[in-house]
This record gives C-alpha cells, sequence and structure tokens, in this order.
C-alpha cells in the first residue's frame, strides 16, 4: 500500500496532464483546419464531413473520461487514508482531513481537464455543422 500512496498521485495527474494536452492539441489542430478548410476541394458532402471531424473522437474521449480518472484517484486517496487509519490505529482529524482534501484534489482536476475539452468538442461540432451547411446551399446555389 505504501508504494500506491507514494506514485498514485503522479500516476493520476500524470494522466490527465496527458489527456489535457491532447485534448489542447487536437483543438487547436482542428481550429486551424477548420479556418482554412476549402470546401471546393471535396466532392461529396460526405468526404467534407469526414475531413471536418477527423479528431473530434479524441477530444470526446478526453471530456467523457476524465472526470472519471479523477474520480478513480480520488477513490484510491480516499482508501489510502482509511487503511492509514485502521494501521495508526487513532483518529487524528488533521491526518483525516488532509488526506481527504488531497484525494479531492484528483476529482478537480478531472473536471479541469473535462470542462474545457466539453467546450471545445461542441463549439468545433457547432463550426462544422455550420461549414456542412454551407456546402449545401454553395452546391445548390452552383446547380441552379
Amino acid at each position: 500500500m505504501d508504494l500506491i500512496k507514494e506514485f498514485v498521485d503522479y500516476f493520476i495527474i500524470g494522466i490527465l496532464a496527458l489527456m489535457g494536452f491532447v485534448s489542447l492539441w487536437f483543438s487547436i489542430e482542428r481550429i486551424m483546419f477548420l479556418k482554412k478548410v476549402n470546401t471546393k476541394n471535396y466532392k461529396t458532402k460526405d468526404d467534407l464531413e469526414t475531413a471536418l471531424t477527423n479528431n473530434l473522437t479524441a477530444i470526446y474521449i478526453v471530456y467523457s473520461n476524465a472526470p472519471y480518472i479523477g474520480l478513480l484517484g480520488t477513490v484510491i486517496g480516499i482508501m489510502i487514508t482509511f487503511y492509514d487509519m485502521g494501521q495508526n490505529g487513532n483518529i487524528d482529524t488533521k491526518e483525516i482531513m488532509t488526506g481527504l482534501s488531497l484525494a479531492l484534489y484528483a476529482t478537480a482536476l478531472g473536471l479541469v481537464v473535462a470542462i474545457p475539452s466539453l467546450m471545445s468538442y461542441h463549439s468545433l461540432n457547432r463550426k462544422i455543422a455550420v461549414i456542412a451547411s454551407n456546402f449545401n446551399n454553395t452546391r445548390e446555389t452552383c446547380n441552379e
């Protein structure tokens, strides 16, 4: 249990940091792509939508799973706190509260990663819907 106690924080924070980096990277990549996309280069709406939605799945995975990774860190932190209480035999409220507050830190960090990813995902989906809609309108205008 001591090994878990020493490395669980670094492991959970490392995973969440990686997830945050991936989400930020793909969000920036999609924003840059959407700014310079030319709908005339695509023959069908399916081709356009495939190009537009590339890498959105990674952002979705981050925003849907980051809170669970944070929650896992919290549960493990609480388990360690209760284990230490059982091993020591005494109940020191200061030590318990410190352990629990550090455990909740993981959930907060998970939310810090998830919320911007959620916002990015939905704003990118909105931009994609607008571009796809304009693709249809442009094609109908050209055919008339």
